[in-house]
């Protein structure tokens, strides 16, 4: 397992809005301090995989690094789809929620929670 460390190379970039975001989930729901944010992908959704977003302990082989002051960890597959891409925050008349800016997608769904590659 990647360990945080100097030189550590964020492999994912949460943008600022983002980060206020999940350090407000955070200290709502009293989130452990040990746990990261896992981002990662998982086969479905209508164009062929959908983004996973969640609060989980690191596991083994996990890559975890820091971006915008949250720890995030992030399995090396779901790594191969997912390197270069945003997380950012949308608070909207069309919606609220966060959202994933992903250079590796070839295709979205029109919900953008989704994408192939």
């Amino acid at each position: 397992m990647e360990r945080i460390g100097q030189g550590q190379i964020e492999k994912i970039k949460i943008t600022d809005r983002a980060a206020k975001e999940i350090k407000q989930i955070i200290q709502d729901n009293n989130i452990p301090a040990e746990y990261a944010l896992r981002v990662g992908v998982k086969a479905g959704g209508c164009s062929g995989f959908s983004y996973v977003l969640l609060f989980d302990e690191v596991k083994e082989n996990d890559v975890v690094f820091l971006s915008n002051g949250i720890k995030v960890t992030i399995d090396p597959k779901s790594l191969f789809y997912l390197e270069g891409t945003e997380l950012d925050f949308i608070d909207s008349l069309m919606g609220r929620g966060f959202v994933f800016h992903n250079p590796n997608a070839t295709r979205s769904c029109g919900c953008g929670h989704s994408f192939s590659v």
